[in-house]
């Protein structure tokens, strides 16, 4: 895991002992006291980037950044005078910090992907793009009323607010940057926002889309130049950097091929970026003449699932792949996995994340995927949050006085389900739902979601169970809504999120358009799920890119119509544009198709196969200890969607990934910290005792 991490003291008083005399372990000072920043992990040469004015105005941009020099040069200048935003206008996916004299500011970005962790220490605010680390350097506990808070209602920031799973760390909202100034902590946001009653200025169809497209193109191309990007005079000498150049990385034992790489499974999100790597001018798949490997085909991975089934989605998914992989400029590999790479298998290993996520039971999945892949490696991941239409955005249509606009997206839902005796009054429950959304406060949406919970209403109408793409799409059409994994939480924890939410709704709130809130809060829900993906799955040596969460791409996305996003088939027309764009027009039949039957299969299978080391793992889980569960309703929902029962799969990996990242979090042993004043002891140290004796919402530590 690579992270960065510093602090910034107050102003009075000499520098405390415990700043002189502690450093994370394994870490590279890039500037040192009164307030130092660290590089922590394998961090590449050309990631680590820190440009100058003077000995006290400086520049660090870590991850894959597309700006040249100069461009770095003149954020900085533009930074010190306040311009925040401009840091966040260049391709490709990166963090960056700003020192001006002892002003410090950190940037995020607008997805959430690169988040910014941020808590109280030795008399001033301590910073890092981990939660971890702050939590083990603060010798913090659980916030298991945070955990119950994402259980019930992950997509909901009013429940889960700024906090973490530690108490005393919090995370920067996406789309905000921290400011320090001598200890004192400050929280902007750079990123306009539209009224509930004006909305944002939009594009023409025609010319948003072709800004998508530049969009894209710049986030490609950023992953394919790589140091040529970034002079020599730039780039930061990696020192004691504990990582490996393109060398070693082919030297070492299970590293990944080199040069670059791309999913071709997952959908038209992977094969379009597939097509714009191989597509773009140069040598495909590597940097144009970059030593021996220049001339490379870029490498293609197809997963294959033999085990989880899929019929005729998984055939499909398959040959479109191959009538994509055709092109010369690819590599084509399908990667056959059987019983031991469907979904909660090797639950007993793998490495500790930041944070609890779904991805945590698709590790050893998407492990075996990744393995096959290149150094640098381009996944879809994140296209349906930024171009698809959330089914508020519907309410949004009507509070711009566009009706008509509904009527296709309403007749698709009616036909998506298949026919039924109430498939003819499906546009006209939609229309309502949407019109009830549009006169609903915020204030009121979130009085009303804290009750549902209370009254165990998990459902779109009241009726919990209810599925199909119907009953969805009218759960969305609320300012809130619980979780999938809320149905299996205790009352007592359902209790206290309502009472979160009813706090929420006392307090102030900026206005927005309930279609546009929704989307932000799924989209930011998602990204933080990815970087836990990212790190579950990690494969050494390797680098996962995600085009679609990138800065820039999110803006262009947002710039769509939302008369064009609730279309049927929409996100595939965008897409379809945008590579033809480019020149890339023959594609295969059926592009577009969603993958979603293939991975509700494979979920399933997963389950059936694995159902009896899930029975172990809730023989006598930590949630139930917490107060969060009741293990013997969890292992009775097991065993039913084990046997076929129709259940919500993704509430289920919810619960059993937060229960998996309980006991890795409680087992581990060391601390991220060295030196004589380092913390006596790691965050969450010791076992889980009874919900009888948790003090302040957090877990006490036994001995």
């Amino acid at each position: 895991m690579r992270w960065l991490v510093g602090w910034s003291r107050a102003a009075s008083g000499p520098p405390t002992a415990e700043c002189g005399a502690i450093q994370p372990v394994g870490a590279q000072l890039l500037w040192a006291d009164p307030d130092p920043l660290w590089a922590v992990g394998d961090w590449r040469s050309d990631e680590v980037r820190v440009v100058q004015a003077d000995p006290v105005t400086r520049l660090a941009v870590f991850g894959c950044c597309g700006a040249r020099d100069e461009e770095l040069r003149a954020g900085l200048y533009a930074a010190r005078g306040g311009a925040l935003r401009h840091l966040t206008t260049w391709p490709g996916s990166y963090t960056a910090v700003v020192r001006v004299g002892r002003r410090i500011t950190v940037v995020g970005d607008l997805a959430g992907a690169r988040p910014v962790f941020h808590a109280d220490w030795a008399g001033g605010t301590a910073f890092a793009t981990a939660a971890l680390p702050l939590a083990d350097l603060i010798e913090a506990q659980l916030d298991i009323g945070h955990l119950g808070a994402l259980l019930a209602c992950p997509d909901v920031p009013e429940a889960t607010g700024a906090g973490t799973p530690y108490l005393g760390v919090r995370r920067v909202a996406p789309g905000h940057a921290l400011i320090l100034r001598e200890g004192s902590r400050e929280i902007s946001g750079y990123e306009p926002t539209a009224s509930l009653a004006i909305a944002a200025p939009r594009l023409e169809p025609d010319k948003a889309v072709d800004g998508v497209r530049d969009a894209l193109v710049e986030a490609v191309r950023a992953r394919l130049a790589g140091p040529r990007h970034a002079p020599e005079a730039s780039r930061r000498d990696p020192g004691p950097v504990p990582g490996m150049g393109p060398d070693e990385r082919r030297a070492a034992r299970g590293a990944p091929a080199p040069g670059v790489g791309a999913d071709l499974s997952g959908g038209s999100a992977s094969g379009t970026l597939s097509l714009l790597a191989a597509g773009l001018p140069g040598i495909p798949g590597t940097p144009l003449g970059h030593g021996a490997e220049a001339g490379e085909r870029l490498l293609a991975v197809t997963f294959n699932d033999l085990a989880a089934g899929g019929g005729r989605a998984r055939e499909a998914e398959l040959e479109r792949a191959r009538s994509i992989a055709a092109d010369p400029r690819l590599r084509h590999v399908v990667v056959a996995a059987g019983v031991e790479a469907l979904p909660y298998a090797a639950l007993d290993r793998g490495p500790l994340t930041d944070e609890p996520g779904p991805s945590l039971v698709l590790a050893e999945r998407h492990r075996r995927r990744l393995a096959a892949g290149s150094a640098d490696h381009l996944i879809g991941h994140g296209a349906r949050q930024v171009l698809d239409a959330h089914p508020a955005r519907l309410a949004d249509l009507l509070l711009d006085r566009r009706r008509r606009h509904l009527l296709r997206p309403a007749t698709a839902l009616a036909r998506a389900d298949g026919p039924s005796a109430h498939s003819f009054f499906v546009p006209f429950t939609v229309y309502r739902a949407a019109r009830r959304l549009a006169r609903t406060p915020y204030r009121d949406g979130l009085q009303q979601a804290a009750h549902h919970l209370l009254e165990r209403r998990f459902g779109g109408d009241g009726a919990p169970g209810r599925q199909g793409a119907v009953s969805a799409s009218l759960a969305a059409l609320t300012w809130c809504r619980p979780g999938p994994a809320a149905r299996w939480l205790t009352g007592e924890a359902l209790a206290e999120v309502s009472v979160r939410l009813e706090a929420a709704a006392a307090r102030p709130a900026a206005l927005s358009r309930p279609g546009e809130r929704r989307a932000d809060a799924a989209l930011a829900r998602y990204a933080a799920d990815q970087r836990i993906f990212e790190q579950a799955a990690e494969v050494r040596s390797q680098r996962l890119h995600a085009p679609f969460l990138d800065n820039q791409v999110v803006r262009a996305c947002r710039a769509l119509p939302e008369a064009l996003r609730v279309q049927p088939g929409a996100r595939a027309a965008v897409l379809r544009a945008v590579l033809a764009g480019t020149g890339i027009r023959d594609l295969p039949p059926g592009w577009g198709a969603t993958s979603q039957p293939v991975h509700t299969a494979a979920a399933r299978a997963g389950l059936r196969a694995h159902v009896h080391d899930l029975m172990d793992l809730f023989h006598a889980p930590l949630l139930a200890d917490a107060g969060l569960v009741e293990a013997r309703v969890v292992r009775t929902a097991l065993r039913a969607a084990a046997e076929g029962e129709r259940l919500p799969l993704d509430g289920l990996a919810e619960l059993v990934a937060t229960e998996l990242w309980l006991r890795r979090l409680l087992s581990r042993r060391g601390t991220c910290w060295t030196g004589s004043e380092a913390p006596r002891q790691r965050a969450v140290a010791g076992g889980v005792v009874p919900r009888s004796r948790l003090s302040g919402g957090g877990l006490e530590s036994r001995g």
